[in-house]
């Protein structure tokens, strides 16, 4: 059975699924699918409830802020730059985490021992305090967001590279693989490295959620998107002081927030279960042909000595 066949077969899921893949193009046409610009101040429609509220408007479907400015709008175009500062991150960090582990687990020795001291080092500092430190220091702004965020994120990848390799080394296949001569990099790109995909995969989604949740956290304290951008996080902050007048300016971004987490997490669980099967087939296969291929040529070897 195909993915897209079971994911069908899963209700959760596939609505997560369908969430994600519909806030990543709203996120991309964010220009085209907002009702208004974002930045857009009109003060006589500020503080404008939702449109099913009294004094709702229907050219303002979710509200307005204290500056008259679209709440919708400034969600569709806070997914822009949530999301894409959560991918840049996760990718760098994915990408610097996979070659550390790498390292660690095929060199083993010395290299082995110190980037894994590395990373128990740098996983016993707090990933918020760091960076809130670092960022204090260095200013706010998207690429330094995006690095700050990377950095605090790369050991996670490379403590679960250094596992697959280390358990792949010793299965058979890889061990024959490495008897016959096969260079180290071929090894690693032929039988160590689709190892990885399941577990790669899943971890890239829930750090995805990870991240989102830690851009937010430092844009609502001030330290990640400046106005007037927007992003989930910083419409939050703003709308903080009328929380109890005008409730929706932080009741929507935070929803945002909480659907995205829960449908990345969601789809987290259902990709592990299902690669993770898949791939126990593919090495389970793999297994007994190494174990087959090693009879026959002994059984080879047996008729030409006899």
């Amino acid at each position: 059975m195909s993915l897209l066949a079971e994911l069908v077969h899963d209700r959760a899921a596939l609505l997560s699924a369908v969430f994600l893949l519909a806030l990543a193009v709203a996120a991309v046409l964010a220009d085209i699918v907002a009702p208004h610009d974002p930045a857009q101040q009109v003060l006589r429609a500020r503080l404008l409830p939702p449109v099913w509220l009294e004094k709702g408007d229907w050219q303002y479907l979710l509200g307005t802020d204290h500056l008259g400015r679209d709440v919708l709008s400034r969600i569709i175009h806070g997914a822009r730059a949530s999301l894409g500062i959560a991918l840049w991150a996760v990718g760098l960090s994915a990408a610097f985490g996979v070659l550390a582990g790498l390292a660690a687990g095929y060199l083993g020795g010395r290299v082995d021992a110190f980037i894994m001291r590395v990373v128990d080092t740098q996983l016993a500092f707090p990933d918020l305090l760091l960076a809130l430190t670092v960022l204090s220091v260095i200013g706010a702004t998207p690429v330094t967001l995006v690095v700050v965020l990377a950095v605090s994120g790369w050991m996670v990848f490379a403590r679960m590279t250094r596992g697959v390799v280390v358990s792949a080394r010793q299965e058979g296949y890889v061990e024959a693989a490495e008897l016959i001569g096969c260079r180290p990099w071929r090894v690693i790109l032929r039988h160590i490295l689709p190892n990885l995909g399941a577990s790669l995969v899943t971890l890239s989604i829930i750090e995805l959620a990870r991240v989102l949740l830690a851009e937010a956290a430092l844009s609502f304290l001030g330290m990640g998107i400046q106005p007037p951008a927007s992003s989930w996080g910083l419409d939050i902050s703003l709308g903080k002081a009328h929380i109890f007048g005008a409730w929706w300016l932080v009741t929507f971004p935070g929803m945002a927030i909480a659907l995205t987490i829960l449908s990345a997490n969601l789809l987290a669980q259902w990709v592990r279960a299902t690669l993770d099967a898949q791939a126990r087939d593919r090495r389970a296969a793999m297994v007994i042909a190494a174990r087959e291929s090693r009879q026959a040529r002994r059984r080879h070897w047996r008729k030409v000595l006899s």
